[in-house]
């Protein structure tokens, strides 16, 4: 795959250093520590992948033309499924630039060769100085934890996940970033990879309300998935019977696993007002459930917290 590859480059032969592969275990030194001198390219691709075949060429083509203003990395992700993984990797090809050590720029799919070169030199463009930062790790790190709530903020989950997974990738038992991951990963529908990273969370920091949101929504995630009926079912069941607190109750929880949440407390208190006292107050301390796993700021917390109020002291 390699020989094909770098025989279909007119350059010939790339200077030594400046196009090459790359494992998950030599992934910080080829990459991280090498964008600190030059914009890189990480590569992420699978013999059985047609449009790789297609765009690796054209990057080692662009690059190769640069003369060192900007590296190439390939990463195997059949040998590296981990690493991929991490990096929030669902579809190839998928090109990340890194630059200053940390996550700058991507796109997936294959471009045409004029777009690559648009987009490598863009990447050249809004690269810092070839030299190290000189902030510490830690300045570092806070800074890309920064960009991944930005990211996860607008709802831009691959590149969430990307740079989550790069913070992990230099400090493995990094709570924020699995927790972020984690967040990620729920957002998606990936339920048992949620759950996986918040179980690597070092035992001493599962405190907090970082932690207790996450791992209060994945429960109430699994909870929805558990459920037998749909909605279609329940509602239903409740223009049958409009007492049937069951069915209130259960369309809530599949309300709020659809991302639903005001209808999913407006269920509750309705719920609340027929009946304040079933199931030992049950739909009350759902919807305390929901808040912390929505967060407070949430404005489907404080529309819930507002009618649970008004029903609370009517």
């Amino acid at each position: 795959m390699t020989i094909e590859i770098n025989s279909a480059t007119p350059q010939g032969t790339p200077p030594a250093g400046l196009i090459k592969d790359a494992s998950t275990q030599s992934f910080r030194a080829d990459v991280l520590e090498a964008s600190l001198e030059a914009p890189v390219l990480v590569d992420f691709w699978a013999p059985w992948c047609g449009p790789c075949r297609q765009l690796t060429p054209a990057l080692e083509k662009v690059v190769n033309e640069k003369g060192g203003k900007v590296r190439l990395v390939k990463v195997n992700i059949d040998e590296n499924q981990a690493l991929a993984g991490q990096m929030g990797i669902q579809s190839i090809p998928a090109v990340f630039a890194f630059a200053g050590g940390r996550p700058v720029d991507g796109f997936m799919g294959a471009l045409p060769e004029s777009e690559v070169r648009r987009f490598i030199d863009k990447v050249i463009a809004g690269a810092p100085a070839a030299k190290p930062q000189e902030g510490s790790l830690e300045e570092q790190i806070g800074a890309a934890m920064e960009a991944a709530e930005a990211a996860l903020a607008a709802r831009d989950f691959p590149r969430a996940a990307q740079i989550f997974g790069m913070v992990i990738q230099h400090q493995p038992d990094h709570a924020e970033a699995l927790i972020g991951i984690a967040r990620v990963y729920l957002e998606v529908g990936e339920l048992d990879e949620a759950r996986a990273a918040l179980d690597q969370v070092p035992e001493p920091k599962r405190t907090g309300a970082g932690f207790a949101s996450v791992e209060s929504a994945l429960r109430l995630a699994t909870e929805a998935a558990e459920l037998s009926g749909g909605g279609a079912e329940l509602e239903a069941r409740l223009a049958a019977d409009p007492d049937d607190h069951e069915a209130r109750f259960e369309l809530a929880i599949l309300r709020n696993g659809e991302n639903r949440r005001v209808e999913a407390a407006e269920a509750l208190v309705a719920l609340m007002k027929r009946d304040r006292e079933w199931n030992e107050d049950g739909a009350r301390r759902k919807l305390l459930e929901f808040f912390e796993a929505w967060g407070p700021k949430d404005p489907a917390t404080l529309k819930g917290r507002r009618l649970l109020s008004a029903l609370l002291f009517s």
